[in-house]
Protein backbone atom coordinates (compact mmCIF):
# COMPACT_ATOMS: atom_id res chain seq x y z
CA UNK A 1 0.00 0.00 0.00
CA UNK A 2 2.26 2.77 -1.20
CA UNK A 3 4.79 4.00 1.33
CA UNK A 4 2.49 4.03 4.34
CA UNK A 5 3.81 1.93 7.22
CA UNK A 6 1.39 1.99 10.13
CA UNK A 7 3.61 -0.11 12.37
CA UNK A 8 6.64 2.18 12.20
CA UNK A 9 6.88 5.11 14.59
CA UNK A 10 7.35 8.54 13.08
CA UNK A 11 7.92 10.63 16.20
CA UNK A 12 10.59 12.58 14.29
CA UNK A 13 7.84 13.82 11.99
CA UNK A 14 6.70 16.39 14.53
CA UNK A 15 6.42 19.81 12.94
CA UNK A 16 7.91 22.60 15.12
CA UNK A 17 5.32 24.98 13.67
CA UNK A 18 2.57 22.82 15.18
CA UNK A 19 4.19 22.46 18.61
CA UNK A 20 2.72 25.74 19.77
CA UNK A 21 -0.82 24.39 19.41
CA UNK A 22 -0.07 21.55 21.82
CA UNK A 23 2.02 23.62 24.21
CA UNK A 24 -0.63 26.32 24.56
CA UNK A 25 -3.69 24.07 24.71
CA UNK A 26 -5.79 25.14 27.71
CA UNK A 27 -7.65 21.84 27.77
CA UNK A 28 -7.56 18.44 26.07
CA UNK A 29 -3.74 18.65 26.03
CA UNK A 30 -3.21 15.00 26.98
CA UNK A 31 -5.85 13.91 24.49
CA UNK A 32 -4.36 16.03 21.72
CA UNK A 33 -0.92 14.56 22.29
CA UNK A 34 -2.33 11.01 22.23
CA UNK A 35 -4.02 11.67 18.88
CA UNK A 36 -0.88 13.33 17.55
CA UNK A 37 1.20 10.29 18.41
CA UNK A 38 -1.20 7.98 16.58
CA UNK A 39 -1.24 10.16 13.46
CA UNK A 40 2.54 10.44 13.36
CA UNK A 41 2.94 6.70 13.83
CA UNK A 42 1.00 6.40 10.58
CA UNK A 43 3.73 8.39 8.80
CA UNK A 44 1.44 11.27 7.95
CA UNK A 45 2.98 14.70 7.45
CA UNK A 46 2.08 17.18 10.18
CA UNK A 47 0.91 20.65 9.19
CA UNK A 48 -1.04 23.49 10.78
CA UNK A 49 -4.26 24.28 8.90
CA UNK A 50 -7.18 26.40 10.05
CA UNK A 51 -5.34 26.76 13.35
CA UNK A 52 -5.36 23.00 14.05
CA UNK A 53 -2.91 20.10 13.57
CA UNK A 54 -3.66 18.50 10.22
CA UNK A 55 -2.16 15.23 9.00
CA UNK A 56 -1.49 14.89 5.31
CA UNK A 57 -0.56 12.07 2.92
CA UNK A 58 0.98 13.08 -0.42
CA UNK A 59 -0.70 16.48 -0.33
CA UNK A 60 -4.11 15.13 0.69
CA UNK A 61 -5.68 15.97 4.05
CA UNK A 62 -6.42 12.79 5.98
CA UNK A 63 -7.25 13.75 9.57
CA UNK A 64 -7.44 16.88 11.72
CA UNK A 65 -7.19 17.20 15.50
CA UNK A 66 -9.61 19.66 17.06
CA UNK A 67 -11.46 20.30 20.29
CA UNK A 68 -14.64 21.85 21.58
CA UNK A 69 -16.18 22.57 24.94
CA UNK A 70 -17.56 19.10 25.59
CA UNK A 71 -15.30 16.91 23.48
CA UNK A 72 -12.18 16.72 21.37
CA UNK A 73 -11.91 14.69 18.23
CA UNK A 74 -10.13 13.30 15.23
CA UNK A 75 -11.78 14.52 12.03
CA UNK A 76 -11.54 12.33 8.92
CA UNK A 77 -11.87 14.56 5.86
CA UNK A 78 -13.42 11.76 3.78
CA UNK A 79 -14.88 9.77 6.65
CA UNK A 80 -18.02 9.06 4.63
CA UNK A 81 -15.93 6.63 2.56
CA UNK A 82 -14.85 4.57 5.58
CA UNK A 83 -16.63 1.31 6.41
CA UNK A 84 -16.69 2.12 10.15
CA UNK A 85 -17.14 -1.45 11.50
CA UNK A 86 -16.77 -0.18 15.07
CA UNK A 87 -19.49 2.44 14.64
CA UNK A 88 -17.32 5.23 16.05
CA UNK A 89 -17.71 7.85 13.32
CA UNK A 90 -20.03 10.78 13.95
CA UNK A 91 -21.55 13.14 11.42
CA UNK A 92 -21.49 16.66 12.80
CA UNK A 93 -24.76 17.59 11.10
CA UNK A 94 -26.96 16.36 8.28
CA UNK A 95 -25.52 19.07 6.05
CA UNK A 96 -22.00 17.64 6.35
CA UNK A 97 -21.38 15.30 3.45
CA UNK A 98 -17.79 14.03 3.51
CA UNK A 99 -16.31 14.64 6.96
CA UNK A 100 -16.76 12.38 9.97
CA UNK A 101 -15.50 12.72 13.56
CA UNK A 102 -14.35 10.31 16.22
CA UNK A 103 -15.16 12.08 19.48
CA UNK A 104 -13.42 11.69 22.84
CA UNK A 105 -13.97 13.01 26.34
CA UNK A 106 -10.82 11.55 27.94
CA UNK A 107 -7.45 10.13 26.96
CA UNK A 108 -8.41 6.59 28.00
CA UNK A 109 -10.90 6.40 25.16
CA UNK A 110 -8.19 7.34 22.69
CA UNK A 111 -5.74 4.78 24.00
CA UNK A 112 -8.41 2.09 23.89
CA UNK A 113 -9.06 2.83 20.21
CA UNK A 114 -5.41 3.23 19.22
CA UNK A 115 -5.33 0.17 16.95
CA UNK A 116 -8.74 0.94 15.45
CA UNK A 117 -7.82 4.55 14.70
CA UNK A 118 -4.71 3.39 12.86
CA UNK A 119 -6.82 0.99 10.82
CA UNK A 120 -9.22 3.81 9.93
CA UNK A 121 -6.31 6.07 8.95
CA UNK A 122 -4.90 3.28 6.79
CA UNK A 123 -8.26 2.92 5.06
CA UNK A 124 -8.47 6.70 4.56
CA UNK A 125 -5.03 6.73 2.94
CA UNK A 126 -5.98 3.81 0.69
CA UNK A 127 -9.06 5.75 -0.42
CA UNK A 128 -6.82 8.68 -1.39
CA UNK A 129 -4.41 6.41 -3.23
CA UNK A 130 -7.36 4.96 -5.16
CA UNK A 131 -8.61 8.46 -6.00
CA UNK A 132 -11.98 7.86 -4.36
CA UNK A 133 -14.30 10.81 -3.91
CA UNK A 134 -17.35 11.26 -1.71
CA UNK A 135 -20.45 11.49 -3.90
CA UNK A 136 -22.04 14.79 -3.02
CA UNK A 137 -25.68 15.73 -3.16
CA UNK A 138 -26.75 18.09 -5.89
CA UNK A 139 -28.82 21.15 -5.10
CA UNK A 140 -31.76 19.43 -6.80
CA UNK A 141 -31.56 16.65 -4.19
CA UNK A 142 -32.53 19.07 -1.43
CA UNK A 143 -36.24 19.68 -0.79
CA UNK A 144 -37.52 23.22 -1.21
CA UNK A 145 -39.64 24.29 1.75
CA UNK A 146 -43.11 25.30 0.49
CA UNK A 147 -42.83 28.61 2.35
CA UNK A 148 -39.66 29.43 0.43
CA UNK A 149 -41.06 28.22 -2.89
CA UNK A 150 -44.04 30.52 -2.43
CA UNK A 151 -41.74 33.51 -1.96
CA UNK A 152 -39.67 32.53 -4.99
CA UNK A 153 -42.78 32.28 -7.16
CA UNK A 154 -43.95 35.74 -6.09
CA UNK A 155 -40.60 37.53 -6.15
CA UNK A 156 -38.61 37.34 -9.39
CA UNK A 157 -35.74 39.36 -7.91
CA UNK A 158 -35.43 36.86 -5.08
CA UNK A 159 -35.56 33.97 -7.53
CA UNK A 160 -32.80 35.53 -9.63
CA UNK A 161 -30.66 36.26 -6.57
CA UNK A 162 -31.06 32.71 -5.28
CA UNK A 163 -30.20 31.22 -8.67
CA UNK A 164 -27.07 33.38 -8.76
CA UNK A 165 -25.77 31.94 -5.49
CA UNK A 166 -23.15 29.21 -5.53
CA UNK A 167 -24.55 25.66 -5.24
CA UNK A 168 -23.10 25.38 -1.76
CA UNK A 169 -24.88 28.50 -0.56
CA UNK A 170 -28.12 27.33 -2.16
CA UNK A 171 -27.89 23.97 -0.41
CA UNK A 172 -27.18 25.70 2.89
CA UNK A 173 -30.37 27.73 2.68
CA UNK A 174 -32.55 24.85 1.47
CA UNK A 175 -31.34 22.61 4.26
CA UNK A 176 -31.81 25.34 6.88
CA UNK A 177 -35.36 26.09 5.79
CA UNK A 178 -36.52 22.48 5.45
CA UNK A 179 -35.13 21.37 8.81
CA UNK A 180 -37.71 23.40 10.73
CA UNK A 181 -40.65 21.15 11.63
CA UNK A 182 -43.30 23.85 11.90
CA UNK A 183 -44.47 26.02 9.03
CA UNK A 184 -44.35 29.08 11.27
CA UNK A 185 -40.67 28.48 11.97
CA UNK A 186 -39.88 27.86 8.31
CA UNK A 187 -41.67 31.08 7.37
CA UNK A 188 -39.68 33.04 9.96
CA UNK A 189 -36.39 31.59 8.69
CA UNK A 190 -37.23 32.44 5.11
CA UNK A 191 -38.21 35.99 6.04
CA UNK A 192 -35.02 36.47 8.02
CA UNK A 193 -32.79 35.19 5.21
CA UNK A 194 -34.33 36.99 2.23
CA UNK A 195 -32.20 40.15 2.69
CA UNK A 196 -29.01 38.04 2.74
CA UNK A 197 -30.02 36.17 -0.40
CA UNK A 198 -30.77 39.44 -2.18
CA UNK A 199 -27.30 40.67 -1.19
CA UNK A 200 -25.74 37.54 -2.67
CA UNK A 201 -24.63 36.22 0.72
CA UNK A 202 -24.66 32.67 2.04
CA UNK A 203 -26.20 31.59 5.31
CA UNK A 204 -22.88 31.83 7.18
CA UNK A 205 -21.20 34.68 5.28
Amino acid sequence: MGTLNIARSNASGMNPKVDRFFNEAARWKEEYIAMRTIALECNLREELKWGYPCYVYEGKNIVLIHGFKHYCGLLFFKGALLKDPKGILTRQSENVQAQRQVRFTNVREIRKLRKTLKEYIREAVEAEEAGLKVPKKKTSDYPVAPEFQKRLDRNKALQAAFNALTPGRQRGYLFYFSQAKQSKTREARVERCIPRILEGKGLDD
